[in-house]
């Protein structure tokens, strides 16, 4: 039997302690009635004896404290899952916002979920085609992986994150895909963006989205990567469909959780967050893999933008350590109008010799990915020491590696928001870009390869 108490002792921000409760556990669910009539919801942070301190999910504005009840419902914050939910948008916990039908829920499911046990994990190593060059040629994303953009403020991470949502597939196979877009803190512009740009381009057909507005209550931005989370595995693990889960921004998560950390008056860590945000962070990131004897997968990008373009701030540095690594957006390839402004440089995909090759993108693919890395780093380094000595003192071969770094910035980064690359024109794409070095320079491709795809009558530059 419910019970319901009148005894809300204080309220901080969004906290509320409430004293003389019994039986409440951690996580559960809670029912708040105002003097108004008005109904609102929370969650029991922590329990100390007979006191609960309740998390609202709405905000404490006009909470009397002595005509407020308050009723805990013996459990936790739940989902109702459906593949009816693919081509629906709801908000930040899970309700319908897109004025379609409710969801007639297959079943309930406890949104707080666990990572992965590590046991049971499979190994990433099947590639999925996002049709970006500079993440398929050179940071290949494997399903299973947690591949993270660092963006800055300002820079168009919600162009690539809308891209990647309606580009990303598995070729060569006729398996369920799906995308589950998660978005937190956002603005209506930037969330409208979002739905008109899925909705034009069809990408809503196959996508569940997650909204989580600027001005709706900072504690919702907490739940609302759980939630999507939790239909990700409902969709990978029941339904055996490979799923992609797009999590922007995690640095207005970060944000919320300091929030509350602030209002619990916790002992603050690096830069105000609290120490947990590692295992926080490790708690959703760890959600994404693929499972042994299970045909479906959860492949996670999540995007943050980092405060003052600092990859040393903890957001970034904490995430880099619990992912496979990472897609840097570059502010200068932004101003020199590239589009995306993918910096090479310094991205990382630790996953991406496994997902490629002969038999999943191409024999070549190795190869070229390690050729072009090397050229376009020589080619930065010689525009550099011109810029310092002048042209004059550069070689003919550093000249040959300059021009190569102007022309695969134009034409191989360069590609724009809606054009779709194959991996096939985007391996054929690094030869033509090759051909601009002497083949003697050419020294991380096998004899073999370079005779099938840059014959000598074809080698340009010599």
């Amino acid at each position: 039997m419910l019970k319901e108490y009148k005894t809300v002792k204080e309220v901080v921000g969004p906290l509320m302690v409430v004293e003389g409760v019994e039986g409440v556990k951690y996580e559960e669910l809670v029912d708040i009635e105002l003097q108004t009539g008005e109904k609102r919801r929370g969650r029991v942070l922590e329990i100390n004896g007979d006191k609960a301190m309740v998390q609202l999910f709405e905000g404490s504005t006009g909470i009397n404290l002595k005509n407020t009840s308050v009723r805990f419902l013996g459990r936790p914050l739940e989902l109702g899952v459906s593949l009816d939910m693919i081509g629906r948008i709801f908000d930040g916990l899970g309700r319908p916002k897109d004025n379609g039908p409710k969801i007639i829920a297959d079943k309930k499911v406890n949104v707080n979920g666990v990572p992965i046990n590590p046991v049971s994990r499979d190994y990433p190593d099947e590639f999925i085609q996002t049709g970006i060059s500079c993440i398929d040629g050179l940071n290949t994303l494997v399903r299973g992986q947690k591949l993270p953009i660092f963006s800055g403020a300002g820079l168009p991470h919600n162009e690539v994150a809308a891209q990647i949502a309606r580009q990303a597939a598995v070729i060569g196979s006729d398996e369920k895909f799906a995308v589950v877009f998660a978005a937190m803190g956002i603005t209506f512009e930037e969330a409208q963006f979002f739905i008109d740009d899925f909705t034009r381009t069809g990408a809503i057909d196959r996508t569940v989205m997650f909204m989580n507005l600027a001005d709706d209550p900072a504690i919702e931005r907490i739940t609302t990567p759980r939630v999507a989370l939790t239909c990700a595995e409902y969709l990978a693990f029941e339904k055996d469909m490979h799923v992609l889960v797009i999590l922007t921004d995690m640095t207005n998560y970060a944000e919320a959780l300091r929030e509350i950390s602030a209002a619990r008056k916790e002992v603050p860590g690096r830069r105000g967050y609290p120490g947990y945000l590692y295992t926080d962070l490790s708690q959703i990131y760890e959600r994404a893999g693929k499972v042994k004897g299970r045909k479906g997968s959860i492949t996670q990008i999540p995007i943050l933008t980092m405060p003052e373009d600092d990859i040393t701030h903890p957001i970034p540095d904490l995430t880099g350590y619990i992912t496979e690594g990472q897609i840097i957006l570059s502010r200068d390839l932004y101003k020199r109008g590239m589009e995306p402004p993918i910096n090479a440089v310094p991205s990382l995909s630790r996953l991406k010799d496994k997902g490629i090759g002969e038999g999943k993108t191409r024999e070549d693919h190795a190869s070229t990915m390690n050729q072009l890395y090397a050229a376009y780093t020589s080619g930065r380094e010689a525009k550099e020491l011109s810029a310092i000595l002048g042209e004059s003192a550069l070689s003919e071969t550093d000249k040959a590696f300059a021009h190569f770094a102007e022309e695969f910035d134009g034409k191989y980064v360069n590609q724009g928001y809606y054009n779709n690359r194959g991996i096939e024109e985007t391996l054929d794409l690094g030869w033509e870009l090759l051909k601009l070095i002497p083949r003697s320079e050419l020294k991380r491709i096998d004899t073999k390869l370079l005779d099938k795809y840059l014959p000598l009558d074809d080698k340009g530059a010599e």
